[in-house]
């Protein structure tokens, strides 16, 4: 594996990634890129694309950060030897957005870490945060393709029926503040090992969003034994697999009636078919469908 240097983030890290991550794998029989970019000079790519929001409205990013992914992301996967979509619905997006032949993409979805079936107590971490009330959480960074804004309107409404609103999750530099306002609870940055007794103490998990290219989340929140509520767009539903409430993010009164339902009335049937769903997605099973989809590859290039 070649990582960037840890000091590295942001425009540092896309030079080192243009520039030295090419010279580094000059040897590799594939460069196998996971987080959307890769080398635009390196002739055996492997990309995983999440999502194509940068296309989808220009607005949910800073100008430069938007331009970047518009001028390489179509480059980039138009001259990979595979693209890897999270999902069908990715898949199709891809094909369609860039042009691209359908047997140059594949839909592999990502895994869910073992962590989060086996959360353990939340007392513990509820009471460092001063959480004593029954919440609805959401994860996310807070930018305006989250539409974190929603529970904020929402808030008082479910705080009228008992369910405060708790949103972990930092900002990015190349991400327009996303916040309306703070009538939900917003914890910052939770490190990962306290996500999945969080996920666990929730009533109900919450995301909103206007646009995913899958939505991990909501299965770290099903295995975790949280009900789950998410937007009835993109690639959401898909990865909820029937195991969610889906609700469309652009009505707070649907949303919100949708979230009291998974909390209460539908509670016990969405935990365990969202223990189920879950249960399916691992990342060996990430791994070995990656390697399936990149065993012809390595052999076409081994042949003499």
């Amino acid at each position: 594996m070649i990582s960037p240097p840890a000091a590295l983030a942001h425009r540092a890290g896309h030079v080192w990634e243009q520039l030295a991550l090419p010279v580094a794998a000059r040897r590799a029989g594939l460069l196998l890129s996971p987080a959307n970019l890769a080398p635009l000079a390196y002739p055996r790519n492997v990309v995983v694309i999440h999502d194509s929001a940068p296309f989808r409205e220009p607005s949910w990013y800073t100008r430069l950060y938007g331009a970047w992914h518009r001028t390489a992301l179509p480059r980039i996967a138009r001259r990979a030897r595979l693209v890897i979509a999270p999902s069908e619905h990715m898949r199709a997006e891809l094909i369609e957005l860039f042009a691209l032949p359908g047997h140059s993409v594949a839909a592999i979805a990502p895994g869910v870490d073992p962590s989060f079936s086996t959360p353990g107590d939340p007392q513990p971490l509820l009471r460092r945060h001063g959480i004593d009330r029954p919440y609805a959480l959401a994860v996310g960074t807070d930018g305006p393709r989250k539409n974190l804004a929603l529970l904020d309107g929402i808030a008082p409404e479910l705080a009228r029926n008992g369910l405060d609103v708790v949103i972990a999750g930092s900002s990015r530099p190349y991400l327009p503040q996303g916040g309306a306002g703070g009538r939900a609870r917003r914890l910052g940055y939770v490190a990962d090992e306290d996500l999945p007794a969080l996920y666990a103490g929730a009533a109900v998990f919450a995301m909103p969003s206007l646009y995913e290219g899958f939505g991990l989340p909501c299965l770290e929140a099903m295995a975790a034994g949280t009900p789950v509520v998410a937007a009835d767009r993109a690639a959401l539903p898909e990865a909820c697999g029937g195991a969610a409430l889906l609700a469309d993010p652009g009505d707070p009164d649907a949303f919100a009636a949708a979230l009291l339902r998974a909390a209460g009335a539908e509670r016990d049937r969405l935990v365990a078919a969202g223990r189920e769903r879950a249960a399916a997605l691992t990342w060996r099973r990430t791994a070995e469908e990656i390697d399936a989809a990149l065993e012809p590859l390595l052999s076409t290039r081994r042949r003499p």
